[in-house]
């Protein structure tokens, strides 16, 4: 097969993965500063190279295919990856540039947030876009360079920096707390436990730390996010089991109250990044400014 057929030319890509994003060629056109006419001429034409139908005509509105779909599912991963390794090279060349930065919502607000100035102070050419995110981070779009991530273990398919170990304290709302000086772990038994949706385990290691039959667990609502958690137990709706790190101000100000001694949790923070992007100069100084943190 002539190799030209299956590398057409970027002009064509980039306007089928506007159109297709869209369903529009008139969307596409906007955006691609192009006349609707010449979007239809330019995916006749890589139709015809390719020898498929992208596009079906629904009056006069235009819908993907079933190869068509597949085609941009590809592609646009594809184009992500494409763009990612132009924004590396001009990084190289300015020696700064930006870093796209996934992290967990609570993680980022809580505690990098409020760090990040100090980053910024040593690196001012250096611009982090913070993108929230919560599970498995699919670096092959191409729209993430990093990410701040918690597991068991460092992930598979990508170079990993372990942060620190996580470490989670039962917390109850201080209006709960009523006229007792302070709460003993065994009195959780008779409060509903709010969880975070992705550790579902944690209340039992935390119920056999402290010698409490598990019978006694009774289970409430779980969260997303760990902020909407913290919040529900100010609320007075349960209590709840959660990271240290991120609890410290509500701590500090009594609006929750700390049951027991903080307990080792079984996951890690990583910073974590595909090995495409290992030498890239933002992520270079962003990872050596945070583990440095993590080092004092």
């Amino acid at each position: 097969m002539n190799p030209r057929r299956l590398t057409p030319s970027m002009s064509l890509l980039l306007v089928f993965e506007a159109a297709a994003r869209y369903e529009s060629y008139t969307r596409a056109a906007e955006e691609l500063a192009l006349s609707q006419s010449a979007i239809s001429r330019q995916i006749q034409t890589l139709e015809d190279q390719l020898g498929i139908t992208l596009f079906r005509r629904e009056g006069r509105a235009v819908r993907l295919t079933d190869v068509g779909r597949r085609y941009a599912l590809e592609m646009s991963a594809a184009l992500g990856r494409i763009r990612s390794a132009t924004l590396q090279a001009m990084s190289y060349q300015s020696g700064t540039g930006s870093l796209r930065l996934a992290t967990l919502p609570t993680f980022g607000s809580k505690w990098l947030l409020p760090r990040l100035h100090l980053f910024y102070g040593e690196h001012p050419g250096v611009n982090v876009h913070i993108h929230s995110r919560i599970g498995t981070i699919d670096f092959d779009a191409g729209e993430i360079d990093a990410a701040i991530t918690v597991n068991v273990g460092p992930p598979a398919g990508v170079i990993s920096h372990h942060l620190q170990n996580e470490w989670l304290v039962a917390i109850a709302g201080s209006a709960q707390l009523g006229r007792k000086k302070r709460l003993e772990p065994a009195w959780v038994k008779s409060q509903p436990l709010l969880m975070i949706a992705s550790n579902p385990q944690a209340w039992a290691k935390w119920f056999s730390e402290h010698a409490l039959e598990h019978r006694h667990m009774r289970m409430g609502p779980s969260f997303e996010l760990t902020s909407h958690l913290i919040q529900a137990v100010m609320a007075g709706i349960g209590v709840g089991l959660v990271p240290q790190a991120l609890v410290e101000d509500e701590i500090k100000r009594g609006d929750v109250v700390a049951l027991g001694e903080p307990m080792l949790s079984e996951r890690s923070y990583y910073l974590v990044n595909p090995e495409r992007n290992e030498t890239l100069p933002s992520l270079r100084a962003f990872r050596e400014w945070l583990l440095g943190l993590y080092s004092h």
